[in-house]
């Protein structure tokens, strides 16, 4: 899917030290129109909740590290009722940077279609390096689980969305399981950390690619602990290129083809694994855009709507097939 909106370059981590560090939100919002999308939807679907409508709890511990303990900020319908699909929003910054409460403005969106949506802290570069912040992300999907009833979460309906390298992040959760080692552990234990959706804000695919740019390949380096070339395994190990597998969660990319940070060669070279995986999803790219944009919420919406079809109940039992 080729589309053009006007970007505005915005920094992958913390290399761009004037600019935001937090990816897309260094503008304010656009005065996008929800209506647009909620006419789509049929009579019959049950009404979305409203701004009075939402539980807002903060600062929740979700596990230990050591003796850091490392919190969630979680945004729900209020009341009770039927478990609900649950979306992890994850910060970029570049592994060594940005903070959870950059993105409770998404999860009040988030909520406001019906999820239940979680953004988690974990640990930073250079205090902790890869695998760490993976076992972080993982931890908080367990703790989801083990809350489930507690949060009207659905357990078996959960999906992840991330910016930059919490894009990375996202897609990490989607393409690995026990098999691959990344599990942690961390509390709570007992829990599988398997999700079903991903949606991937130009985030890196592979860390180890030959055309990644120069001004990344320090930030790289910093997240997997030393240089690349010394660091090869770890590298791999980390790139969901090299994980991506059978049954593993569906994925939609958005990616500019002008970024100077994460080339959108790792988003096509996503796709074809994708494709020889037989993996469901789709990647959009913006032609001659960068890193981050003007507008972030309109693509919001176009997430939810993704994950919204991809998490919903309707999903069990068989593939879906694709709207046209």
């Amino acid at each position: 899917m080729l589309n053009h909106r006007p970007f505005m370059t915005l920094a992958f981590g913390l290399a761009l030290s004037a600019m935001s560090s937090t990816i897309g939100l260094a503008q304010g919002p656009p005065k996008a129109d929800p209506k647009s999308a909620e006419a789509k939807k049929p009579e019959t679907e049950p009404k979305k909740p409203s701004e009075t409508d939402l539980k807002r709890e903060y600062d929740l511990v979700y596990t230990k590290a050591g003796t850091t303990e490392l919190k969630l900020d979680l945004v729900r319908p209020a009341g009770d009722g039927e478990p609900l699909a649950t979306v992890i929003v994850i910060h970029g910054g570049g592994w060594q940077g940005g903070n959870k409460e950059s993105n409770r403005r998404f999860l009040d969106m988030l909520a406001l279609r019906g999820f239940v949506a979680v953004s988690p802290q974990y640990r930073l570069v250079p205090k902790a390096t890869f695998p760490a912040q993976v076992h972080d992300v993982k931890a908080s999907v367990r703790w989801l689980k083990a809350n489930a009833a507690k949060y009207r979460i659905a357990p078996d309906r959960i999906g992840a969305m991330g910016f930059s390298a919490g894009g990375h992040l996202a897609l990490m959760l989607g393409v690995t399981d026990g098999k691959d080692g990344l599990e942690g552990d961390l509390p709570p234990l007992g829990q599988n950390s398997k999700i079903q959706a991903v949606v991937n804000y130009f985030g890196p695919t592979d860390l180890d690619a030959d055309d990644l740019p120069a001004v990344s390949k320090p930030l790289v380096d910093a997240f997997l602990g030393g240089p690349v070339k010394d660091k090869k395994k770890e590298a791999s190990q980390a790139s969901p290129l090299d994980l991506i597998s059978e049954n593993d969660a569906v994925i939609l990319t958005f990616q500019g083809t002008k970024d100077p940070l994460v080339p959108h060669t790792q988003a096509t070279k996503l796709a074809d694994a994708m494709t020889a995986k037989n993996v469901r999803g789709r990647v959009s790219l913006y032609v001659g855009d960068g890193h981050g944009w003007e507008g972030i919420e309109a693509t919001i919406i176009e997430a939810a709507d993704f994950l919204e079809q991809n998490l919903s109940k309707k999903q069990e039992g068989g593939r879906r097939r694709r709207k046209p």
